[in-house]
């Protein structure tokens, strides 16, 4: 057994984790620096985004000056309708002008191409507000919003942001946890994570409304957020790559949870953060071990390596957090289709992959074993239960509702540059499409969706539909998935360059034109994902509902 694997937690800890975070979704971040890119583009992307999986363009306004900008609360409720962005809860100065950008649950990208994406993370118990009595009024997703409409670069976005939750206070609106947000321009990738400082924090006191640290990613690096933080020492003398909260270390001090005389190095990852679990450790293993294999003798995880840790994976503790750096340096370049093909990773090959429980293997006829057409790395809770699989958490998730890759290229001008790479539902069987930057308008299948009700004229309830009946016998029918979905991407991938050119050549004599030409381009693409999906589950019905 490797040397960092720890003991289990007792039961009742175990039980009362789970309950916990139950309403932690896998949100997985992967960014990569501009010369860590196979194309020099810096890449930001996020999976399993919130429930508000309609994408729509918000377009960029002019106020007056003196007017205020509303605060919200529940931006991402799936409920309400598109141009509802929530309940009013406070209000910030408004800026005399703000840029367009697509609004979603967790805002994304802007018309220059800033990025940001997203991942719940944890924070310690003390630290957690009661929404009911608390003044703070700043959430993540309303920070992005904001930033989005004002900022052109990562640097000052990331600054404003940690403004906003100084000043206003920090909001968690997820299970009441910390946040991490990766937010990347054409040039710069920056990382920050916002703890909260409890209930009692007063908005007249002087006081900072939360603890936050934001740090730049060297141009050569790549990362991985896994639903935990990933920053380690701080350099608050270092402006050109740490900003800080005034009370980052301090709030520690005076609680007591680090003692400044010590021989122990300030860690925010250790001082704010529980001590990580294995639902955590294994997206960064998958992560480092593919792409840094030869940076740390990593635990050996796949199926060959011939140990299993038993049925306790997923919420125990195992190796340290310590041996997982911040940022690497790949030792491959990372293109878009890597970060598509790790999104919508299961963990296949190694000892986390849901298809290989003994469960799954039922004889072949020849005094042998084989696995079950029915074997999925998605299996439902009642599948779990009956055949005693462990949910062990994946990159890609069922019913996930959206996710993205924003492509940051800087050899193009912004409308052109930026690729909004996104995904409905599931990674693992959703297609991809590209949404250019310049895009002034949202096919109307990518924004209609009610989890309620069912429209055959929503790609999510597409996408879904299909994603339901590939459990009618997985192994054969995911191959028909691929068979016509993986075609359509290669497709996007190998015109890429002409619509590049096509779109520029427009830009540079009517740049409306360019617009129009790009936004034709995206609601086309989304209108064939629509067919596609209607047209498999059609397929899929006749092929295997009576198969026999």
């Amino acid at each position: 057994m490797n040397k960092y694997f720890h003991s289990l937690l007792c039961a009742a800890l175990t039980l009362g984790f789970l309950l916990s975070t139950t309403n932690l979704y896998p949100c997985t971040i992967i960014a990569v620096g501009k010369k860590a890119s196979a194309d020099g583009s810096v890449i930001i992307s996020h999976t399993d985004c919130g429930a508000d999986c309609r994408i729509r363009v918000v377009h960029g306004q002019t106020f007056k000056q003196g007017e205020l900008a509303p605060v919200h609360w529940g931006i991402q409720d799936i409920h309400r309708p598109l141009d509802d962005f929530g309940d009013v809860i406070g209000h910030i100065p408004q800026v005399e002008k703000t840029y367009t950008y697509f609004h979603s649950a967790y805002p994304h990208m802007n018309e220059h191409q800033l990025s940001i994406a997203e991942s719940t993370t944890s924070q310690r118990e003390q630290l957690k507000v009661d929404k009911a009595i608390c003044k703070q009024i700043m959430t993540v997703e309303q920070a992005q919003a904001f930033a989005l409409q004002r900022y052109k670069t990562a640097r000052e976005a990331t600054a404003f942001i940690g403004h906003l939750m100084s000043q206003y206070g920090f909001l968690p609106s997820c299970a009441g946890e910390s946040e991490t947000l990766v937010i990347g321009d054409k040039a710069e990738i920056w990382i920050f994570e916002v703890f909260s400082v409890g209930s009692d924090w007063d908005p007249e006191s002087g006081q900072p409304g939360a603890i936050w640290v934001a740090q730049r990613v060297p141009e050569d690096h790549a990362l991985v957020v896994a639903n935990w933080s990933i920053i380690k020492e701080v350099d608050e003398t270092d402006s050109e790559n740490f900003m800080v909260s005034a009370n980052y270390k301090q709030f520690a001090i005076d609680k007591g949870w680090y003692d400044p005389s010590g021989t122990k190095s300030f860690v925010l990852q250790d001082v704010y953060a529980p001590i990580g679990r294995e639902w955590a450790t294994s997206r960064l293993w998958l992560f480092y071990s593919t792409y840094a294999p030869g940076y740390y003798n990593w635990p050996e995880r796949n199926l060959e390596d011939g140990h299993m840790l038993g049925y306790n994976q997923y919420i125990q503790y195992v190796e340290p957090l310590s041996i997982y750096p911040t940022s690497v340096s790949p030792e491959k370049k990372i293109a878009v289709q890597d970060v598509i093909a790790f999104q919508r990773s299961t963990f296949e090959g190694t000892i986390y992959d849901k298809t290989e429980d003994y469960d799954w293997y039922v004889p072949d006829g020849k005094g042998g074993m084989k696995k079950s057409p029915l074997a999925t790395p998605f299996p439902s809770r009642d599948m779990r239960e009956l055949l005693d699989i462990n949910n062990r958490r994946n990159v890609a998730r069922p019913q996930g509702y959206y996710g993205m890759i924003a492509q940051l290229r800087d050899w193009l001008p912004d409308p052109i540059g930026g690729i909004y790479w996104v995904f409905m539902d599931n990674a693992y069987t959703s297609a991809y499409v590209p949404i250019y930057a310049g895009t002034q308008e949202i096919a109307t299948c990518y924004k209609n969706f009610d989890p309620a009700t069912y429209n055959n004229r929503s790609v999510c309830w597409a996408i879904d539909f299909v994603d339901n009946l590939l459990y009618l016998k997985w192994q054969e029918a995911v191959k028909d998935l691929w068979e016509v979905r993986n075609p359509f991407e290669e497709r996007l991938f190998t015109e890429r360059d002409r619509i590049d050119s096509e779109a520029l050549a427009l830009y540079r004599k009517d740049p409306e034109k360019a617009l129009e030409y790009l936004t034709d381009y995206t609601k086309a693409n989304m209108e064939e994902v629509l067919e596609m999906y209607n047209d498999l589950h059609d397929r899929l019905i006749v092929k295997y509902s009576n198969s026999r």
